[in-house]
């Protein structure tokens, strides 16, 4: 993935390589960038995270377009996946 600037305060972003998955993400934490094949990696390490571990949880669901994001909370990691962007 070749270098890319945050739209919003134009700091280059730093690539971080998450798995398989390679995340561009803002250093002033207004967000992150990533290609849609590696978002499918990130879900599919996910799911694998759900199906492996002990623990009694649901894999994440499809991603449709009349979701609405979740409200923000200071609540512990409940998945993998809300470890890269914390």
């Amino acid at each position: 993935m070749e270098s890319i600037t945050c739209p919003q305060c134009g700091v280059e972003m730093v690539e971080r390589t998450h798995g398989e998955a390679k995340v561009s993400v803002c250093p002033e934490g207004h967000g992150v960038f990533l290609a849609r094949a590696d978002l499918g990696l990130l879900v599919e390490a996910e799911n694998d995270w759900h199906r492996n571990t002990g623990q009694h949880t649901a894999p994440l669901p499809r991603i449709t377009a009349d979701m609405t994001a979740p409200p923000t909370t200071g609540r512990v990691s409940r998945a993998w996946v809300e470890t890269l962007f914390g």
